[in-house]
Order: C-alpha cells, then structure tokens, then sequence
C-alpha cells in the first residue's frame, strides 16, 4: 500500500514540510523544514538579506511566499543543490523530533508518495507520474535511520 501526505492535517502531515517541527541547522533555528529550503535559495546572492527575513517568517505559508516570489533571483546553482539542501533539512527533522522518527520507521518499507497536484518535481503532480523527490528524500531518510538504529547511533 502507497503512502499518501500533503497537507499537514491528514493522516501522515508531519511528512510534510509545513508541519510545525523546528530544525536546527548553520547555526539558526528554522520553525519547520521548509522555512529552511526556501531561505537556501538566496544563500550567497545579491538577495542573502532574505535568508533572515525567511528564517523569521511567521508561518511556513509566508517563508514559502517569500522564497518563491519571482522578483529576486535564486543561487544560480540551485537546480543542482536543491536536492542536497531538502535532504540535509528532512533528515534533521526527523533525527531532531522522536515522535515523527517513530511514524517515519512505522511505514515499514511502503512506498511514500507527496500527493501534491501542484508539484511534479517534489510531489506526484496533478497526474500522479510526477518526480515525488520529497517521498524518495522521506523513504532514503527512512533508510538511513534504520541505519543508525542498528548501530546503535540513535534509540528508538
């Protein structure tokens, strides 16, 4: 059975990005992982003034509206290091918050699939044959912490 998330108050919405579970990362604590994604974009550009202004956003909503907003340009790299940066913030979140590493561990070895119909690159997109690079990121994550746990590096 294919795991479905997208929106955080569904079954599974702590798999979401928007799901209120603070990370800390360079130094800064960021309100939920996408506050984190979405200030990495002006890391090192003109615009690095926004990583703070994102960083302090008040909801994952307005950190998102922020990072997407059209009229400042994004890391030139950015469609190469977007993957690493979405990794490196997912698996924080899960090694930081046990009760979410719990339901992560619990999916067993089912498929997870980001249901999102507006995101074919991190989610299934509207015809579900979609990229789903965020349900790959939560299943390696996944993979990784069954890791840790049989070398004893974390307790679940």
């Amino acid at each position: 059975m294919t795991i479905f998330f997208y929106k955080v108050q569904d079954p599974y919405g702590c798999f979401s990005n928007f799901s209120l579970y603070s990370i800390d990362l360079q130094g800064y604590t960021w309100l939920t992982s996408e506050h984190y994604y979405q200030a990495q974009k002006y890391k090192g550009t003109p615009h690095q003034s926004l990583c703070d202004q994102i960083r302090q956003a008040p909801t994952p909503e307005a950190a998102a509206a922020l990072g997407r907003n059209p009229n400042y340009a994004v890391h030139p790299d950015w469609d190469q290091i977007k993957f690493q940066i979405m990794y490196t913030a997912v698996r924080t979140k899960f090694l930081t918050h046990p009760t979410i590493q719990a339901e992560l561990l619990a999916t067993g070895d089912e498929r997870i699939v980001e249901n999102s119909p507006l995101d074919a690159y991190w989610g299934c997109g509207a015809d579900g044959k979609g990229l789903n690079q965020l349900g790959n990121i939560l299943m390696h994550v996944r993979h990784d912490l069954r890791q840790m746990l049989k070398v004893g590096s974390i307790h679940a």
